[in-house]
């Protein structure tokens, strides 16, 4: 088969919707198939295109033996709702060039968010005579309304019309989530045509490691119970309610620390009040790259898994579930929804009220008294999980069997 997968995010650039193409394609190219993915410079989370990418319009390169092709977009750092939106816009017109330089397909895969590159999809579905598959990981302009990020009345009714156009329009939908796959019903696709493409993981890369004790040295993390929130720090995690948990449990379980790895726009607030709380059990240690991960998890005890306390949120499925699990690590989900009924279900965690700092602190008394016996089974239930229904083998093989229906 012939696959075009067009997306506004790819490596270097770290992060779900990346991982995701990234290993669907590498996972495609394995079997034999023809893909090429077409994508814009790197630029994110920064909104700076690395010095290698700049003052070009158009490249080709192969990356780990992906043909890739890249047009430019006007990279948008920090910058109001108006500049995301010419970034958004920059890329869904530079990338018809891409199109006009790839081969003949059968199939475009579109991402969304953002929703506006759905356009050049369908365009490109019909000047190349392939089918039209939007991949949807997040339901827009909803989501940004339910933020408060998106607030012009006219722009969200505009937005609103081109979302169901693009849903009527597609041949299949594919939903990151059961959440989104009962939204694309709702909005009156027919069951048949909705399929679920989900975060998934490298069980290969991601399995359970014997601690690295450089690691652990490094951070003097010995002897020490540490729960690891790894990933983005931004203002959807709420993660200021598990600085406030670490204070309540700081003097009850002295040998509870918790890690944060990663950056984003949250970070230096989070550390001014990890200080404002004198939280000696807290440290920050920056980003890594995602070869580095295997080796942060074999020094967890639990992975934190944390989102607020908005509706939208019930159905979503964070993409950090799935390495922590593949490595055995349970995890301490501070949310409620489609995942929490997940890790109960399969029992490779447990569950926290979100935003309620109380309730997180008493979901992790429980585990610092939790028997081996039940760690050791949740940690084994994690790993088969992973490998049964969140590898990236079995998620293209359920891709595949749709796409070629």
């Amino acid at each position: 088969m012939r696959i075009i997968y067009l997306c506004q995010h790819f490596p270097p650039e770290t992060g779900a919707p990346q991982i995701r193409v990234y290993e669907v394609s590498k996972e495609l190219i394995k079997r034999g198939h023809q893909v090429e993915v077409l994508t814009a410079f790197p630029h994110h989370p920064k909104g700076v295109i690395p010095e290698e990418y700049r003052g070009m319009f158009y490249l080709f390169e192969e990356w780990d033996g992906i043909p890739v092709h890249r047009t430019w977009i006007y990279p948008s750092p920090k910058g109001s709702f108006w500049k995301r939106l010419a970034s958004y816009f920059s890329f869904t017109f530079s990338s018809f060039y891409s199109l006009f330089k790839s081969k003949p397909t059968d199939v475009i895969i579109c991402n969304s968010p953002p929703l506006f590159l759905g356009i050049t999809g369908y365009l490109g579905a019909k000047l190349k005579r392939a089918k039209f598959v939007f991949n949807v990981a997040d339901i827009w302009p909803e989501s940004a309304v339910e933020l408060g990020i998106l607030k012009n009345k006219a722009f969200i009714r505009m937005a609103r019309w081109l979302e169901l156009f693009l849903y009527k329009k597609s041949w299949k939908i594919a939903a990151a989530t059961e959440g989104i796959r009962d939204y694309m019903i709702q909005q009156g696709k027919a069951p048949n045509d909705v399929f679920l493409l989900p975060n998934g993981v490298n069980t290969d890369v991601f399995k359970p490691l014997p601690k690295n004790e450089d690691l652990l040295r490094e951070l003097r993390l010995e002897g020490k119970v540490v729960f690891t929130y790894a990933g983005t720090m931004g203002y959807a995690q709420g993660l200021d309610s598990v600085l406030r948990a670490a204070a309540l449990i700081k003097e009850e379980y002295p040998n509870a620390h918790f890690l944060f790895v990663g950056d984003g726009q949250e970070r230096e607030k989070l550390i001014k009040l990890k200080d404002e709380l004198h939280l000696d059990n807290v440290t920050f240690y920056g980003s890594v790259p995602v070869s580095k991960m295997p080796d942060i998890f074999s020094i967890s005890d639990y992975s934190i898994v944390s989102l607020r306390n908005i509706d939208l949120f019930k159905g979503a499925r964070p993409s950090k579930i799935f390495p922590a699990i593949a490595t055995g690590t349970p995890v301490l989900y501070c949310g409620a929804g489609e995942s929490a009924e997940i890790l109960k279900t399969h029992n490779c965690g447990r569950i926290a009220p979100p935003e309620q700092p109380e309730g997180i602190a008493a979901v992790i008394r429980e585990l610092m008294q939790i028997s081996e016996e039940e760690y050791r089974m949740m940690s084994e239930n994690g790993r088969r999980l992973a490998v049964e229904e969140y590898s990236w083998s079995s998620i293209v093989d359920d891709l595949l069997k749709h796409l070629s229906e």
